[in-house]
């Protein structure tokens, strides 16, 4: 057995505390912005305004991630209506978290007139590598509950501050290690995708391609989850893969094509013109004072 004797805080200073969870998902976060400027000049884009997009689409993540995590919670928060924005005590549904960042950085950019699709493309990688930085604060919170599992390989939290306490396994259970199951899936995602980058055309097709792949590997991960269970024995997860998935697969059938390296270089050319036409964004600023 893998057993997790950490406690799920890193650091308690008086009323501060500062969870392995809340640690983790700063890195992840602060990894994919990185990761998408740094990315970003190589496709014409100014990374300042991938920084300005960023900021919109964190704000969206969260608001989206609370938001899935109550309907999912629904019957508590009925009862205890001042604990939904209460974001600080814990409870968030990473689909939220990827829908709202979506939308939410999606639409900046729509109204500053960026490439949404390009820009998509670039983040859906980082993604899929930062989703598996965010997971490690759960490992060690414990925060998922999953079936039991009596294999080598299996999780078990011994700490009994753990998470894993209001789990119907609990303490001391050895069960599924969905978390690992979803970091490995993400890992074969990203690998694919890597390989597509810029051989899909139009823009935005890669970020449709991570969605499918999450949603797959979502979808049956989820049935070794212990979650609340909506209809049909399925969760809440399952339903919104299922639907993200829907989505994502008729657009890719509908829109995607592969392309050959000419009309790539071809494309990044033509946005890298349009780039130093429009100038950075401090220039831009200048040009407006002026």
């Amino acid at each position: 057995m893998v057993e997790i004797v950490v406690g799920p805080n890193l650091v308690t200073l008086g009323t501060f505390v500062l969870s392995w969870h809340g640690f983790f998902s700063f890195i992840a976060v602060a990894s994919a912005v990185y990761l998408v400027g740094r990315w970003a000049p190589s496709q014409g884009i100014d990374p300042d305004d991938i920084y300005s997009i960023a900021i919109w689409a964190i704000l969206g993540g969260i608001l989206g991630a609370r938001f899935v995590h109550v309907i999912d919670n629904l019957d508590y928060y009925q009862g205890n209506p001042g604990q939904i924005l209460a974001i600080w005590s814990g409870g968030i549904g990473l689909w939220g978290g990827i829908v709202g960042g979506f939308l939410g950085g999606a639409g900046y950019a729509l109204l500053n007139k960026h490439p949404v699709g390009v820009i998509a493309d670039l983040t859906a990688p980082a993604m899929l590598f930062v989703q598996a930085i965010g997971r490690l604060g759960d490992i060690v919170n414990g925060e998922h509950c999953a079936r039991a599992w009596d294999f080598a390989l299996g999780f078990v939290w011994t700490n009994p501050a753990s998470d894993a306490r209001i789990c119907a396994n609990g303490i001391d259970v050895s069960v599924q290690p969905v978390i690992a199951y979803e970091m490995f899936w993400n890992m074969l995602a990203l690998l694919v995708i890597w390989r597509l980058r810029g051989k899909l055309k139009p823009a935005g097709m890669i970020w449709a391609v991570y969605l499918v792949f999450y949603a797959v590997g979502r979808f049956g991960i989820t049935f070794l989850r212990q979650d609340k269970v909506w209809a049909l024995g399925m969760q809440e997860a399952h339903y919104i893969a299922l639907l993200i998935l829907g989505i994502s697969v008729v657009i890719l059938l509908w829109k995607a094509r592969f392309m050959s390296p000419e009309e790539a270089a071809a494309a990044v050319s033509a946005r890298q013109q349009s780039s130093r036409g429009r100038g950075t964004r401090a220039e831009r600023r200048r040009q407006e004072r002026g």
